[in-house]
């Protein structure tokens, strides 16, 4: 059986942290274990804890306060390891070869891959820069047919940061209803909102045939822990339940206390506060930088995430593009074909401004020499040649 591996993270992880600069992630700094236990009692809650076989579907408090985050009740959480684990799961669950599947694209594209390997049939909806990234509804309705099994998006969407209304979300509410699909909801990136402080709507609780998909890795600074979530309808958790079991048995014991200390109420409160400090002022010098670069590149403003989805002005692919920021300029960077889309990278710009500044001039010159190379009627070697 052909097997379609996961580009975005193949492909950095042929770069093995060899890359001077590092953008293609898609959280912003780590918070540190002294950040998050601070000078209180947390540490010794956390020495006390036992190194056993954890409850496999996540403790009970835990699961509250997941719910309490998230949406639902406890009963309707199964943590995971990490939100990987939490869309492998749930495709394994709810998709069958043969059945239709809808992503909409741009979009992480672990589920599409997942479900190609399960072998569904995927059909893409394209959003656009000239449309602000908002998602193709008139699209989505002539994609979704009587027999498509499930819908599949990230909201607020990666890479482009774009967040989906009240309305637009009734609409795709309303499309998948029709059909009696499903909707798979990656919601990873909320709490991570640039111009307000009320996070993102979960699609949980307005339709039967929804499963939505959070963690800790971005607004929380704690992709390390590895602790993700389900939150799913009573009637599939006892499937998603047997799958974590094969896949993982359970998460982790003490990423799990960390993740309790990481969800009380204060310090889930400081933690998205600080995420939300940080990506607000790097974003405002990444949109500096690209208009004073207005030939090389242009941004559509996201609304979430320590993202920007860069479209670049040469006519290149966007995987040698990022083989020629990576080599040249030892910048790692997201191509936009590992997204779904041509002529753009994605970067994060959640970084401290010294390296953020360093790394964005390194991209101009390698940029700068693309367009020049263009210019004079063709590249002198291989883009990722000196």
């Amino acid at each position: 059986m052909d097997f379609v591996p996961f580009e975005l993270l193949e492909w950095q992880s042929r770069d093995d942290g060899a890359a001077e600069f590092s953008l293609a992630d898609s959280g912003c700094q780590p918070v540190t274990m002294r950040e998050l236990l601070g000078d209180g009692g947390a540490l010794e809650q956390l020495l006390d804890t036992p190194l056993h076989y954890p409850p496999e579907r996540g403790g009970e408090e835990l699961r509250r306060l997941v719910a309490e985050h998230h949406c639902g009740t406890a009963d309707d959480v199964i943590v995971t390891v990490g939100a990987a684990e939490s869309n492998a799961i749930a495709l394994e669950t709810l998709v069958r070869p043969g059945d239709h599947v809808v992503t909409l694209s741009p979009g992480y594209r672990q589920v599409w891959g997942a479900a190609v390997n399960l072998g569904a049939r995927v059909e893409e909806v394209h959003s656009t820069p000239a449309g602000g990234w908002r998602p193709d509804l008139d699209a989505l309705r002539k994609a979704v047919r009587p027999d498509t099994r499930l819908i599949s998006l990230t909201n607020p969407n990666n890479p482009t940061g774009t967040v989906l209304t009240e309305r637009e979300m009734d609409e795709i509410v309303a499309v998948a209803a029709g059909a009696g699909a499903w909707i798979l909801a990656d919601e990873v990136h909320r709490g991570t909102e640039l111009s307000t402080d009320v996070t993102t709507p979960s699609f949980w609780g307005r339709y039967d045939r929804v499963v939505c998909v959070g963690s800790l890795s971005k607004a929380f600074g704690m992709p390390g822990l590895r602790v993700g979530w389900l939150v799913a309808p009573p009637r599939i958790l006892p499937d998603l339940w047997r799958r974590h079991e094969y896949a993982a048995v359970s998460t982790g014991s003490v990423s799990m206390a960390l993740a309790e200390i990481a969800l009380a109420e204060g310090t889930r409160q400081r933690l998205t506060g600080r995420y939300r400090s940080l990506i607000r002022e790097s974003w405002t010098w990444l949109r500096e930088w690209a208009d004073a670069h207005p030939e090389l590149v242009s941004v559509v403003e996201p609304q979430a995430t320590a993202l920007g989805f860069i479209k670049y002005h040469v006519d290149l692919p966007s995987v040698e593009v990022a083989e020629a920021l990576r080599v040249r300029g030892g910048v790692l960077v997201g191509a936009g074909a590992h997204f779904g889309v041509e002529g753009h990278v994605r970067i994060t710009h959640g970084h401290d401004p010294a390296y953020l500044a360093a790394a964005l001039e390194r991209m101009a010159r390698v940029l700068k020499e693309l367009a020049s190379q263009e210019e004079a009627g063709g590249r002198s070697g291989p883009p990722g040649q000196k």
